[in-house]
């Protein structure tokens, strides 16, 4: 086997070519669940690719390029911008909140931002111990399953015809499913690096064919809405060419800091547990590569982690949604091997350009919704996968007591929550997200459980 073409370490940076069509792959694959989150709170598309785009160069920069993730919205918070901005007497028009209503939310998650900062000091000055001890693989482990199984929904929803559609729209998703597989499985090489991307071409060719022989019945792209453009801070003529996003400046409200800071608290295990998957997957590609090199990504926990809460402030303060690391890229790297942090910032540049072209955001917005469901029931299955990966790799005792009560909670509680309250549990006067829930639940009954316990080593945990 010829050892260049098995990866890309985080700090190798593949020829020109291979670059751009990495990079590209990886906007492909952030692009669904950050555009998502855009259109459910009612945020601008172009803003928020231009935050997600804009956040993950300057956490490139404040990692020392050390660590190759993606900076994309969470949906984590989404239960929680809805019900400030409703409380708050703001309704979506056309698909849009108000600018009054973006404000107020970006001061909230501006202020989110300092949970993620406290967490990474935390373990810059007491030491990556005192974060293991409250976020061991028994809790990471399963947040990240349900973080991938919450989603498996959404995944579903995107890749089935909707009322009135034809049936013909599942043929869409599982060409793109199957095809993508397949590539993932059987081709090698330079090809057998783009899976995603080519999987994505496969379900659009497919979509294509159907509306050139069935005519607009078949025709499942989407056009770029109108009320996308009308927030532009400047648009060149009529913008259908360049408009700059819809930037705003934040509004104090303190209503807005107690509805969405809390919420913080949940992307810390999904982020760490992000860290622990690239610990797994750089090394193993640079066993395979022969290199000696170890590469310590869990050593690099507190930058993530400070990296995450500055994201936050950036993206807020741009007016994007708040966001976390993304599992979605995690996984593609994971199964193309490419984990160069030249690649992503690439990719982060790409997303701010498009944020600013508006034929390319429209080309992008155009990619048949049962095409991206396709990508999804991947990627989103990849995230669960990976939380069974840091059980294993962190030889997580699933005969003890302790660990399957924590693991158990987790998993019924995140699932539970997600699929009987739709993502949202009604709790005294609080509406805890299923994520979330299931986190702060996880971690705190493993620290009670925990008293009294003696101290073991790592592999004992």
């Amino acid at each position: 086997m010829n050892k260049q073409k098995v990866g890309y370490l985080p700090d190798e940076r593949p020829p020109l070519g291979k670059l751009l069509l990495y990079a590209l792959q990886q906007v492909i694959v952030m692009f669904p669940a950050t555009v998502t989150v855009a259109l459910i709170t009612g945020f601008q598309v172009s803003t928020t690719i231009f935050a997600s785009g804009l956040a993950t160069l300057c956490f490139a920069l404040i990692t020392g390029k050390k660590l190759p993730l993606y900076y994309g919205s969470s949906f984590a918070y989404l239960s929680a911008i809805s019900g400030l901005v409703a409380a708050q007497g703001f309704s979506k028009m056309n698909g849009i909140l108000p600018t009054a209503a973006i404000q107020i939310s970006q001061f909230g998650i501006i202020m989110s931002g300092l949970v993620s900062i406290a967490a990474g000091l935390l373990v810059k000055f007491a030491g990556r111990d005192a974060v293991e001890k409250v976020l061991p693989p028994c809790v990471t482990g399963p947040v990240a399953m349900i973080i991938g199984l919450t989603l498996a929904g959404n995944a579903l929803g995107d890749a089935a015809p909707k009322e009135g559609q034809p049936q013909v729209i599942w043929i869409v998703s599982l060409a793109t499913l199957l095809s993508t597989i397949l590539f993932s499985r059987y081709l090698k090489g330079f090809l057998g690096q783009l899976p995603l991307l080519l999987g994505a071409a496969v379900g659009c060719i497919t979509a294509f064919l159907f509306y050139q022989f069935g005519g607009d019945g078949m025709n499942f792209f989407r056009s770029l809405p109108k009320e996308a453009l009308a927030a532009s801070t400047w648009k060149l003529g009529s913008g259908s060419i360049f408009a700059l996003p819809a930037f705003s400046l934040p509004k104090i409200s303190w209503a807005a800091v107690a509805a969405i800071m809390p919420i913080a608290i949940a992307t810390i295990p999904e982020s760490t547990a992000h860290v622990y998957q690239l610990d797994i997957y750089v090394n193993n590609v640079a066993r395979e590569k022969g290199s000696n090199k170890k590469y310590d990504m869990v050593g690099l926990l507190d930058r993530n982690l400070i990296g995450d809460g500055l994201c936050d402030m950036i993206a807020g303060f741009v007016g994007g949604p708040a966001g976390t690391n993304y599992g979605e890229n995690i996984s593609t790297m994971a199964i193309t091997r490419v984990f160069s942090v030249p690649v992503l910032m690439v990719a982060a540049g790409l997303a701010v350009v498009m944020s600013c072209f508006t034929p390319l955001i429209g080309a992008i917005y155009g990619i048949p919704l049962a095409v991206i469901g396709g990508l999804e029931i991947y990627l989103f299955g990849a995230i669960a996968a990976q939380g069974i990966a840091i059980l294993i790799d962190r030889k997580c005792d699933m005969f003890s007591v302790k660990n399957i009560s924590v693991i158990a909670s987790i998993m019924v509680i995140g699932l539970g929550i997600n699929y009987k309250f739709a993502g949202t549990l009604p709790f005294f006067n609080m509406k805890v997200p299923a994520v979330a829930g299931a986190a702060i639940f996880g971690i705190i009954l493993n620290l009670l459980l925990s008293i009294g316990e003696k101290k073991t080593t790592r592999e004992e945990n």
